[in-house]
């Protein structure tokens, strides 16, 4: 059973988006692996605390995701 796990920033995703991704990433497995997994593929996605991030040695959160976005 494949288990693919997402991290996101805590809110940074609706529940519709959330909802979409895990369709996504469900439908990507089954088109690589065999559409008769699709009911053993688990996609967990997790929410982390916004400014638990870092990169390039500094900290990021949520609202410079949605900077980078939005422009």
């Amino acid at each position: 059973m494949p288990l693919v796990e997402v991290k996101v920033f805590e809110d940074e995703l609706t529940r519709e988006q959330t909802a979409d991704l895990i369709q996504k990433i469900t439908d990507a497995v089954t088109g690589v692996v065999s559409p008769k997994i699709r009911d053993a593929v688990w996609v967990v996605v997790h929410e982390i605390k916004s400014g638990n991030w870092g990169a390039g040695g500094k900290v990021l959160g949520v609202t410079d995701i949605r900077k980078v976005i939005n422009g």
